[in-house]
């Protein structure tokens, strides 16, 4: 049983019994109903979870009085708010009141006009309980295209277990004037005990948009819901975007949940090798790009932002190399990402200094304003795998003014900004290609003569 299940206690008191002398021995206890159904919303941007909880109550004609206990959890007593979802026009909640000289106790007081079992729900915001989400993406043989699966883990420290719950999960940033964890903690809800209306959190797109719709049709049936397949439904929520978790799942305290989230296949994707030695040193990175768009199978909605681990499919028999990693940011529909694959060894890059000179000095003052450098490169680039590789060749300067001229098989060239130039080229399966540059480099007074 749940920690929560064991400290929501139903006491039921007849109207004689309602006077400031009674004890607690007096009051007509009442065995405290199983959860009909539990739902909790996880923000991933901020410490935040709104649950909602559904219960049906034994109501009594009169004064009746609910003693809710959230000691040993994160939750936030002044967000705790108790509806009817059923007969609201025949019961009316009055006040929730927090007693003296005691932690972690609200005692709810309400009147009903009406006797029997009615559905309640009971929602606050929680701390405690976060969400990530991360991806494995398997690459064919050629490495043409890949099998891109997401998935997302629930972590709960939040001190209560939510059993059979709907999860939904919400990407998106939202602004809190005070930390959950923070209020949950305090000796006394507002700092002092005593009765104190219940304020509704007003968070905006960031609360459940769609709290209290359909009031009457949040009984279904929970072996329904529990047989449905395990799938993640997917909303836009104007600058929030909501994943809804198909079926139900056990989020115990203490505990992490891994759960899929979608599954893409045949995902095209592009092999780029980038070798740059004012940024990436003097050995090519590896480059691998897809968009998130229906053309690449994807596109539905935004990914979250997430660890993506790279594997490459080696056989017929499905045995996996490790290719590698990166963290990516949160990815809009129709983004293209670029994943960094790290130090690659089975792509060359070697650049080689095969000549230098300076002329054309300019003086003033006994002192040189302005020169001339002229470099001779030789560039071979070689491709060590069984598939094709697409290889760009970054050369940067240190002036903005200069003067390049090209020999043998360079590919495509192009002039990225004012002081970087860029080769790419397609090498074959085990090939090797070579090039060479020559380069006039205009410095001080003479880069303004030079134009």
């Amino acid at each position: 049983m749940s920690s929560f299940n064991g400290k929501l206690i139903v006491l039921i008191t007849a109207l004689s019994l309602v006077v400031p002398t009674v004890s607690w021995g007096k009051v007509d206890l009442v065995t405290l109903p199983a959860r009909d159904r539990v739902q909790i919303t996880i923000y991933n941007s901020a410490d935040i979870t709104l649950a909602r909880d559904i219960r049906s109550l034994t109501m009594r004609k009169g004064p009746n009085r609910l003693q809710f206990s959230w000691a040993g959890t994160l939750i936030d007593p002044t967000s705790l708010e108790m509806l009817p979802l059923a007969q609201a026009r025949k019961i009316t909640t009055q006040s929730l009141e927090y007693p003296p000289r005691v932690t972690g106790l609200g005692i709810w007081s309400l009147d009903s006009e009406v006797t029997g079992k009615v559905p309640f729900e009971i929602t606050y915001f929680t701390s405690g309980i976060s969400w990530k989400a991360y991806y494995l993406a398997t690459l064919t043989p050629d490495e043409s295209s890949m099998r891109l699966q997401g998935y997302v883990r629930v972590n709960n420290s939040s001190g209560e277990d939510y059993e059979n719950a709907e999860t939904r999960l919400i990407v998106g940033k939202i602004n809190l004037l005070d930390q959950i964890a923070a209020l949950a903690r305090r000796q006394q809800p507002y700092g002092r005990p005593g009765p104190r209306p219940v304020p509704m959190p007003a968070l905006g797109g960031a609360y459940d948009m769609a709290y209290m719709a359909k009031a009457e049709g949040m009984r279904a049936a929970k072996s329904a819901v529990m047989r449905a397949p395990k799938e993640i439904k997917k909303e836009g929520l104007s600058e929030y975007f909501l994943y809804t978790i198909g079926g139900t799942e056990d989020i115990d305290n203490g505990w992490g949940k891994r759960m899929i989230s979608f599954d893409a296949g045949k995902v095209p994707v592009k092999n780029l090798y980038r070798y740059e030695e004012q940024r990436y040193g003097m050995m090519p990175i590896r480059f691998l790009s897809f968009k998130n768009d229906e053309k690449h199978t994807l596109g539905k909605e935004p990914i979250p932002g997430g660890l993506v681990k790279v594997f490459r499919n080696v056989d017929d028999q499905d045995h996996l190399s490790y290719i590698g990693a990166q963290s990516v940011k949160y990815i809009p529909k129709d983004e293209e990402v670029a994943l960094n694959l790290g130090v690659s060894q089975d792509v060359s890059v070697k650049p080689t200094l095969m000549g230098f000179s300076t002329d054309h000095y300019e003086w003033k003052d006994d002192r040189i304003k302005g020169w001339d450098e002229h470099l001779t490169f030789k560039v071979n680039v070689a491709n060590y795998r069984d598939i094709p590789a697409k290889v760009e060749v970054r050369r940067n300067f240190p002036v903005t003014t200069w003067k390049l001229s090209n020999e043998g098989d360079y590919g495509k060239y192009e002039k990225v900004d004012k002081d970087t130039v860029q080769y790419t080229m397609e090498l074959p399966p085990h090939s090797k290609k070579k090039f060479s540059y020559n380069v006039t480099l205009y410095n001080g007074s003479r880069s303004a003569k030079s134009r």
